[in-house]
């Protein structure tokens, strides 16, 4: 895969404002992970997952919060599924936890833990929403982390086995299944940098566990396909990084190149290559031989996908390292350790341009440039876009609504990006919002908003905000509006 080097600010001007119509068939969704809306941590014989365990931990989470109650979507999901179908969403992804249905992460299934999802997607299905299932979006079950976690790959095995006892119970009601959820977060935030469950600060033990991540892929796409058919949609989602060089100068532009390696290429090689990139060898050769990729590792990983899913928020702007620079990105929350193995003397730099609560910076171009370095160098792949979205700082009014222009500009200019690379070539199948409700922001709590629907915690009680109304005419009609004011 290539790297994009074009630096900040100069990205083709968009179109002339008129109003963008997407392909007949564009799957229009909306997206939530289990952790961060489910609650109900102890029902059912659901046991701790590492993000529970983290969660409990002292000065981990702002606030101490937990996702003990979160929205409790475990109750409430008939009120949700209603919210969806009002929206005129066609498709909902969601994810099963693992520690719900196979609590021990080892043996038979809990059939109450099933029985929800079971529950759910027959619901999604009478209102005509296709449910799109992710088996893993970071909660590993706390037994397989205390047994060494995703570093292990005693941990791939396991996960194989619990994507085939899922698609067995649910492959009647599912007809997309994404294996993992931005293993990049997984490995290189929870082991690495600590920021996010398990909370572990080992540079060689991030790196095996992006290996073992790979692998984890292969054999839970092999699972899903044996247990229903050969020809069964499997998917998986990147948080592909679109690195930028802060300067045209070579030591800015190899600091992107090792940053691409370990953010994208370390995934994408393997998975769409069946191959470690070189650079990303030579660049750890300090901290490790890599000998735990073992022969037939990447063959397996390699396995077809239907779609890569995307996630895209903002881009990432790198120098070498100087006095101006921090060592890691925005947003990931603050530690003293670097979630990236090689790259040491890379700097990282705030974007221009507005930000969001987050405080990610606001750029659509990069996600059009994305899309394009992707449909390049993987001409065939279809893509979609499985995460994009916002965190305000949204409130109530007196009124009770909740008004949020500035996500509807932000979500209007990144689909005219999506519209942009389309019109340009680039296969792009669908668009699901993160996040249909405000939820349990891991490192931070409930203090972030990404929701286009308004919780209110103490009583969960749901209100769609202006952008969820805005965001349904879209998803009703396939139309972008030529503004984001515009009706």
């Amino acid at each position: 895969m290539t790297t994009v080097t074009r630096p900040p600010g100069t990205a083709p001007a968009p179109a002339s404002p008129e109003a963008r119509v997407f392909p007949p068939g564009f799957t229009w969704g909306t997206a939530t992970a289990a952790y961060q809306i489910e609650g109900a941590a102890a029902v059912d014989g659901r046991t701790p997952s590492i993000w529970d365990t983290y969660s409990r931990t002292p000065g981990r989470v702002r606030n101490g919060d937990t996702g003990d109650i979160a929205t409790d979507h475990y109750h409430r999901w008939r009120e949700d599924v209603a919210l969806m179908k009002e929206l005129g969403v066609g498709a909902y992804r969601f994810s099963v936890s693992w520690p719900r249905v196979q609590p021990t992460g080892r043996g038979p299934a809990i059939q109450k833990g099933l029985d929800f999802y079971r529950r759910l997607t027959d619901e999604l299905r009478a209102n005509d929403i296709r449910p799109v299932a992710t088996l893993y979006h970071w909660d590993l079950p706390q037994e397989l982390e205390d047994a060494g976690g995703w570093p292990e790959r005693a941990t791939t095995d396991r996960f194989a086995e619990y994507a085939g006892l899922v698609a067995e119970a649910l492959g009647d009601r599912v007809e997309s299944w994404t294996t993992l959820n931005e293993p990049w977060c997984s490995a290189f935030l929870g082991y690495a940098s600590g920021v996010h469950a398990p909370g572990r600060t080992d540079q060689v033990a991030a790196l095996r566990a992006a290996h073992h991540l790979n692998l984890a892929h292969g054999k839970a796409a092999q699972a899903v396909r044996a247990a229903l058919a050969p020809d069964t949609p499997v998917s998986i989602t990147l948080n592909i990084h679109h690195v930028r060089p802060r300067t045209q100068a070579p030591a800015d532009v190899d600091a992107a190149r090792r940053i691409d390696a370990v953010a994208n290429r370390v995934f994408l090689g393997p998975l769409l290559d069946g191959a470690y990139p070189e650079d990303l060898l030579a660049d750890t050769a300090r901290l490790t031989d890599w000998s735990f990729v073992r022969d037939g590792d990447t063959a397996t990983a390699r396995q077809p996908l239907d779609f890569l899913g995307v996630n895209y928020y903002s881009p990432t702007l790198v120098s070498a390292a100087d006095d101006t620079a921090s060592h890691t990105a925005d947003g990931h929350g603050a530690s003293a350790h670097s979630p990236w193995p090689g790259a040491d003397q890379v700097g990282f730099h705030q974007s221009p341009g507005s930000t969001t609560a987050m405080g990610w910076s606001v750029d659509p171009s990069g996600l059009y440039d994305l899309l394009h370095r992707i449909g390049d160098d993987a001409p065939g792949l279809p893509l979609v876009i499985t995460e994009n979205g916002a965190a305000y700082d949204d409130y109530a009014d007196p009124s009770g609504e909740v008004r949020d222009p500035e996500r509807i500009a932000y979500l209007h200019g990144h689909l005219e990006a999506v519209h942009r690379a389309i019109a340009s070539g680039v296969d792009v199948r669908g668009y699901f919002l993160w996040s249909l409700l405000d939820n349990f922001e891991w490192s931070y709590g409930y203090s972030k908003r990404f929701g286009a629907v308004y919780v209110d915690y103490p009583t969960g009680r749901r209100t769609p905000k202006s952008s969820a109304r805005w965001y349904s005419r879209i998803a009703r009609t396939g139309t972008l509006p030529a503004t984001p004011e515009d009706e």
